[in-house]
């Protein structure tokens, strides 16, 4: 038996996609005198007229069909606006057209649009639900927030190098800023469907994603009003870092791979070395709970995007000055002094001179650790002054354990280059 004609592919996919989308339209019709117009015999057989109109004179047929079916469904909305005032079963009726068109030149494409559509179509009742009860006004403008950063400002910035030394990129400097708004929100959702019935240990995960320097203040802080809570805010605090590991690794794959393939044994050991450490003080934090308002606020904070950004271009030039007037070693000192501030951005600039190839990625490992151990120095800084004594007996051992775990790592990587 031979391959099947594309021509009778192309009606195959559009008769199913007139099936699929109008069995959801059926079941929606209604009886009576307050029925839709539209059902499933009308929905396949405009899927159908789209692929005729399209086999036989192209795109222009194809324009005059569909043209034909929105007048149809104008007049079928007039008659039932009154009813329900809604134009979802009209507009999918339009689209139901142009995708069996589409489906005769190309048939995989128009079977996955027929999918998603059936699948808006028969996800009205949660779709609404999400709208109008789950997410919040804040969540709304994070989303917005989120969306004009991907869709319009990171298609208009430049991707070429700039500035002092060409060591900026601004389209690479917004893409990590999208990464780290996008981390953070993902850390925002895995709070906000769990609850926070898990309390300190999952707060302080996902809020790592934003800071783990910050969380561990916050997380000191706490325990000074509630001694009783030390156990489960060390938790908290600990398990923090693991969301610096994971959000390092994401970053640094993002700009290169090359170095995240050189640096991934010490990225690996920390990394579990602060998910035991954190699991041990979880054993007692289960027990525990916060408060709703813990969890709640903003799924990012854009402040905190464009301050990282601020300090990455910072980094990106003093690392390219200090190459510049030191050699090798200057990139080892800006890397060093930029993770006092933040790991990751003095992280991600040292991947980025490997990815413009001024460095290998052998070399790059010595300076990613170096600001991963100064910044463990400011996080020790605030797990003493916010927590207190027994709060940071608790938390900086396993910091530094962190730290020799990824050093330990890297010595078993190979020879470390400087």
């Amino acid at each position: 038996m031979g391959d099947l004609h594309p021509l009778a592919l192309g009606f195959l996919v559009a008769l199913g996609i007139g099936l699929l989308v109008g069995i959801d339209r059926e079941r929606r019709k209604g009886d009576g005198s307050t029925r839709s117009a539209a059902g499933l015999r009308t929905f396949t057989l405009a899927s159908l007229l789209g692929a005729v109109a399209m086999a036989a004179g192209g795109a222009l047929l194809l324009a005059a069909a569909s043209l034909a079916v929105a007048g149809f469904a104008g007049v079928s909305y007039w008659r039932a606006h009154e009813e329900d005032p809604g134009l979802t079963t009209e507009t999918a009726l339009v689209v139901t057209t142009l995708i069996g068109g589409l489906a005769i030149r190309e048939p995989a494409i128009a079977a996955g649009l027929g999918v998603v559509v059936a699948v808006l179509l028969a996800a009205r009742t949660p779709l609404h639900r999400f709208t109008r009860s789950v997410l919040t006004d804040d969540e709304l403008r994070s989303l917005l927030i989120f969306a004009g950063s991907t869709l319009v400002v990171l298609p208009l910035l430049p991707d070429h190098p700039i500035g002092p030394y060409g060591a900026l990129n601004l389209r690479n400097i917004w893409l990590v800023v999208i990464l780290v708004m996008g981390v953070s929100a993902l850390g925002y959702v895995a709070v906000r469907l769990a609850g926070a019935k898990f309390g300190l240990p999952l707060a302080g995960l996902a809020a790592g994603f934003v800071s783990s320097s910050v969380t561990i203040g916050a997380m000191g802080e706490r325990t000074r009003g509630q001694p009783e809570l030390t156990k489960p805010a060390v938790a908290g605090a600990v398990l923090s870092s693991v969301a610096t590991i994971v959000q390092l690794a994401i970053l640094i794959g993002a700009i290169s791979m090359e170095t995240l393939g050189a640096f991934w044994l010490p990225l690996v050991l920390s990394g579990v070395t602060a998910i035991v450490y954190g699991g041990i003080f979880t054993l007692w934090a289960l027990e525990h709970r916060i408060d709703q308002h813990s969890a709640a606020g903003s799924a990012f904070s854009l402040k905190t995007a464009l301050a990282f950004a601020t300090i990455l271009a910072a980094i990106l030039l003093a690392a390219a000055a200090a190459q510049d007037w030191f050699g090798e070693t200057g990139v080892l000192i800006a890397a060093a002094i930029g993770g006092f501030a933040d790991t990751h951005s003095a992280a991600v600039s040292v991947a980025s001179l490997v990815q413009d190839q001024r460095i290998s990625s052998q070399m790059a490992i010595v300076p990613i650790l170096a600001a991963l151990t100064t910044n463990t120095l400011t996080k020790a800084a605030f797990a003493i002054t916010t927590g207190g004594r027994a709060f940071a007996l608790y938390v900086i051992p396993g910091l530094i354990l962190m730290v020799v775990a990824a050093w330990l790592g890297a010595f078993i990587a190979g020879p470390l280059k400087v």
